[in-house]
């Protein structure tokens, strides 16, 4: 054990070194100690903040390094849907999938609703995609069925490989038998919803059309508390006004909070060739509001999805 001598001049060492800190930092950037304080606790708050969104863009670009060295190592092509990629991809999906495990306690209900042909996958979104991308990866370990998805265009800016697809692209890659996913809430909803998981899809009915284009089921698909898990400041102003008028996806989300994360999907909507796109969009959004209602107590309680969590509250389905 220390001394009362030995403790007393550990003490004013410590005392010593955070001047001389406090100094060097002064001279450096010219601004007195208590300012330095105040900026360093506003970037404290900033990083808390913006955590959640700088963490999943840095997993992104973790992944996508990881399927790049794969690609060069095995000296694959850039068709990802190429069988050649399968260890790639389940490498990928097995990680976060038990990320969703740890965190989210994460589950999938009704997978067998999944159509074995093409459909169109159409979701809540909620703060974060975090409940979409457990989803797609899930799927794909459970089935081996693969989920290509429509995003937005500012990821394409993001470093690694995004692709974008247009209503005819959409409409192909459903004709060739696959899965696409879609959430016309979009940005608006993701920023802007709110505990209560109101539907923010204004006059957007271009999915509807690719479905029947295409002629395929739409797949209704809704993640209980993911409101709870990340929200946004979407309801401050200020930045309805900067997202209205840039459409960039930068409001600020926070959360991460390790709340349970059920996804449920819902029975297919069938092909009608007499149907219209207005009344496709209706009959979606009845859909996804039946699974909300079923499945989410309203408005949502942060504090009663981490009792979800660990396994001492449930809504009954």
């Amino acid at each position: 054990m220390l001394s009362k001598s030995e403790s007393h001049t550990s003490w004013q060492e410590s005392v010593i070194s955070s001047t001389w800190l406090t100094y060097i930092l002064e001279e450096w950037t010219g601004v007195e100690c208590h300012y330095l304080y105040y900026i360093g606790f506003i970037l404290c708050v900033l990083n808390i903040i913006f955590a959640p969104i700088l963490i999943f863009i840095s997993v992104s670009c973790f992944l996508n390094l990881l399927l790049h060295i794969y690609k060069r190592k095995n000296g694959l092509d850039e068709d990802f849907s190429n069988k050649s990629w399968d260890n790639g991809r389940f490498m990928v999906a097995s990680i976060l999938s038990m990320f969703g495990k740890l965190l989210h306690g994460y589950e999938l209900h009704g997978i067998e609703k999944i159509p074995e042909g093409p459909g169109l996958i159409v979701y809540y979104h909620g703060a974060s995609p975090v409940d979409y991308c457990l989803f797609i990866y899930t799927l794909y370990i459970q089935t081996g069925r693969l989920c290509y998805s429509v995003v937005d265009r500012f990821f394409a800016k993001l470093p690694g490989k995004v692709f974008l697809f247009g209503r005819d692209e959409s409409v192909e890659i459903l004709k060739k038998g696959n899965l696409l996913g879609v959430a016309p809430g979009g940005g608006r909803e993701a920023f802007f919803s709110d505990e209560n998981y109101n539907l923010l899809w204004g006059n957007r009915k271009g999915f509807a059309q690719v479905a029947i284009d295409a002629k395929v089921p739409i797949i209704p698909l809704f993640t209980q508390n993911i409101q709870e898990g990340y929200r946004t400041l979407g309801k401050i102003g200020f930045f309805r006004w900067f997202y209205e008028r840039s459409r960039l996806p930068l409001i600020p989300v926070y959360g991460g909070f390790p709340v349970k994360l059920r996804t449920y999907i819902g029975d297919p909507i069938l092909y009608d060739p007499n149907i219209t796109a207005t009344e496709l969009v209706e009959k979606t959004k009845i859909a996804i509001e039946t699974l909300r209602d079923r499945h989410q107590e309203l408005p949502g309680s942060i504090l009663r999805a981490l009792l979800e969590r660990f396994g001492k509250h449930q809504k009954e389905d």
